[in-house]
């Protein structure tokens, strides 16, 4: 088991044996930093100079002992977990040990596996408190430390900026991400931004997993050594050793394979890999970032995507709001499409009527951001003056999307559909009841601009005010 680079250890035991066993131990699986000391007087010393982050800790030794020591580290050093070791297994100490805050109680001799297990689940809730501590910070003070890493990200939405200082307090942690979103919502920028967050040296290294099969995927990942199969003239570095010291950003995780899911799951367990064709493995040194628009969890009931796997994956989860969610977005974003599709262009950024912001505050964005970005550069490169036409992006706008309340209802459930409408008007409505229905709606969010409602409909403009005329002629109850 490899524990990558976590922090320092402080190992309290007055058996040398023991004392360099451990030691060896800690350092062949990743942990850089070990403190032995043999000199439990000195325990309280080495947690002063506040670089300590995990303690394992023997019961019985000369005065003080662990059992004297333990509650004195819990209350000056609470944010620091203490892993109490001892020679006899008795449940009374254990009990003890555990209402005084020790995080684990082991029982020598300690197998190596177990001791990196407790330890890695040690470093986890080490590192995981102190993101709540920093998350608290960040919310309560409303604090962006580094804005500047999120420059990509054009908002100035509410929802987003709690994002960003998620995302802050996450770039310290080691453990994956899980990026969750609609399609087009910006979860490879978001990737992008915590690269640079966390700063490392490392590159950002991106890759669809979706349409891999296991052997593609393994190869990808992995790499392969010279003649590891048929046509492998060649070794080649896998994208792990490509992104050591950076991140490795898997899209579209919730279509890999089941046999690649288990290789990936134990990529995060072990922090290592074998290369196809290699008898030794590999340390990864890759933070791994994943991404997805489907819904895990329905995956995982549906035995389509492991358990393990998802709460691995599941430490952070970075839910992007879609477009309809953070409307107060669109102005930014319009200008800030306008802008670049004119610079690519190498014209001067036309500008845009006020009626344009009150069309697209009605529309809901199945596309979200990558459909209001396709929209502007069409309207852009159609531009023949200084003003872009609402045309494009009205055309774009009736392309036929179902109402959001009406793609509830699963396809071909026309008796659900029938007990929707029936619940909306107390009856089975008449296709004029409807029409009205429908006509007062598109008038209302649209803020009485019947262009907009008219696009709204599916409509030309022409056509809604024909009917306007000739449903106040017979008496309906239109504004």
């Amino acid at each position: 088991m490899i524990i990558a680079d976590p922090g320092r250890v402080l190992i309290v035991d007055d058996e040398p044996q023991i004392l360099k066993s451990y030691t060896a131990t800690l350092k062949l699986s990743g942990v850089k930093q070990v403190v032995a000391e043999s000199d439990s007087r000195r325990t309280l010393e080495h947690l002063a100079g506040g670089a300590v982050d995990v303690v394992i800790l023997d019961l019985f030794m000369p005065q003080p002992n662990g059992m004297e020591l333990l509650p004195e580290l819990r209350e000056r050093f609470p944010q620091v977990p203490v892993v109490v070791v001892t020679a006899a297994y008795e449940p009374e100490r254990v009990v003890e040990c555990m209402k005084l805050g020790a995080f684990d109680y082991l029982v020598k001799p300690v197998e190596n596996e177990r001791l990196l297990t407790v330890l890695r689940q040690a470093f986890e809730w080490k590192a995981m408190m102190a993101q709540v501590h920093d998350l608290r910070d960040h919310l309560v003070q409303d604090r962006l430390d580094h804005p500047e890493a999120f420059s990509d990200l054009v908002t100035r939405s509410r929802k987003m900026r709690s994002l960003f200082q998620y995302l802050e307090v996450l770039a310290r942690s080691p453990q994956p991400v899980l990026i969750t979103g609609e399609s087009g919502t910006g979860k490879e920028l978001v990737a992008r931004a915590l690269h640079r967050l966390v700063g490392s040296p490392g590159e950002l290294v991106a890759i669809n997993v979706a349409g891999l099969d296991d052997a593609m995927f393994s190869d990808a990942l992995f790499g392969h050594k010279r003649s590891a199969f048929t046509g492998a003239d060649q070794p080649r570095e896998g994208l792990i050793a490509r992104a050591a010291g950076g991140l490795l950003f898997l899209d579209e995780i919730g279509d890999l394979g089941e046999l690649s899911q288990v290789k990936l799951l134990r990529l995060l367990q072990e922090s290592e890999y074998y290369p196809i064709g290699a008898d030794t493995p590999r340390r990864s040194e890759a933070r791994i970032v994943c991404a997805t628009n489907r819904d895990l969890k329905k995956l995982v009931a549906a035995g389509k995507f492991r358990n393990d796997l998802y709460y691995r994956l599941n430490v952070h989860h970075v839910a992007l709001p879609p477009l309809r969610e953070r409307k107060e977005d669109i102005p930014l974003l319009l200008e800030h499409f306008i802008a670049r599709t004119a610079e690519g262009l190498g014209t001067p950024p036309p500008s845009y009527p006020q009626e344009l912001l009150e069309l697209l505050a009605t529309y809901h964005f199945p596309g979200n951001i990558r459909e209001l970005q396709g929209m502007v550069s069409d309207a852009v490169a159609r531009c023949q003056g200084r003003m872009i036409s609402q045309a494009p992006f009205r055309a774009g706008m009736t392309t036929g999307h179902p109402p959001a309340v009406l793609a509830t209802v699963p396809a071909g459930n026309d008796a659900a559909a029938q007990r929707l409408v029936e619940e909306i008007w107390g009856h089975f409505p008449t296709l004029r009841e409807a029409e009205d229905l429908l006509v007062r709606l598109a008038l209302k969010t649209a803020n009485g601009n019947q262009g907009t409602a008219a696009t709204m409909l599916g409509l030309k403009r022409q056509t809604f005010n024909v009917r306007l005329k000739v449903k106040k002629s017979k008496g309906s109850k239109i504004p």
